[in-house]
């Protein structure tokens, strides 16, 4: 029998651990619970789960260390809590690999649904697992690698899937609702921009130029292409 999936919540505040372990616990997801940094991390490091509902503010460190360590060693999904005023803690927390965000106050209900569409997110290379070349890039959807210049390029699960998403149609534009589909998932109602930070990223890791590009492509007002160098 598989095992449920298990979620680790990280906040500070007694309640809200509270709430968001009975509504998860409801659609059978099992819940491990941590109040600060340090105890965030050894729950991670014992537990491995498969998805984090991570506070930015905690004790002992905060939400984006926790995230930074976790990103050292797993690509396993974050997703971040802020306080509604805080832009610059969504940014940070997409920039080093957060999956998603919900801002404070959120609904319990909405935060669930943020968690399972996680849960359920699709994975690129479930459907004909191929090596494709791109000129430089190179992009293994079985071993779930990318190399460019034969070098071995360090990208999130997420990243990965988006560059898979974008490079399985060479030249057509996609929206950022239609990486939102393809990549989060149908169910994802979340703010469109974290496909920008996430693209961002993405570009970092290739080492592309969103001025200059090579192989992805920002069409103004509409969304991204990938860009075929060998065609």
């Amino acid at each position: 029998m598989a095992r449920a999936p298990l979620v680790l919540v990280v906040d500070d505040e007694g309640p809200i651990r509270e709430i968001v372990r009975r509504y998860l616990q409801a659609e059978g997801i099992d819940v491990v619970e941590a109040d600060d940094g340090p105890s965030a991390v050894e729950r991670f490091t014992t537990h491995h789960p498969d998805v984090v509902v991570l506070d930015v503010m905690l004790p002992g460190f905060d939400g984006i260390e926790v995230l930074r360590r976790i990103r050292a060693t797993s690509d396993a999904y974050v997703l971040m809590l802020t306080a509604r005023t805080e832009e610059t803690d969504r940014i940070i927390g997409l920039s080093v690999g957060a999956d998603d965000y919900v801002t404070k106050p959120f609904s319990a209900r909405e935060l669930t649904a943020r968690v399972k569409a996680l849960l359920r997110r699709p994975h690129m290379a479930d459907s004909a697992p191929t090596r494709q070349e791109f000129g430089r890039l190179s992009l293994d959807d079985t071993r779930r690698e990318v190399l460019v210049d034969g070098t071995l390029v360090a990208l999130s699960a997420l990243e990965f899937d988006l560059l898979a998403a974008l490079s399985a149609k060479p030249g057509q534009v996609l929206s950022r609702r239609q990486l939102l589909e393809r990549v989060w998932g149908f169910d994802y109602f979340g703010d469109e921009r974290v496909v920008d930070v996430h693209i961002r990223n993405l570009r970092r890791a290739l080492g592309d130029d969103a001025d200059a590009p090579t192989w992805i492509a920002t069409v103004r007002g509409v969304g991204y292409k990938f860009l075929d160098a060998t065609s």
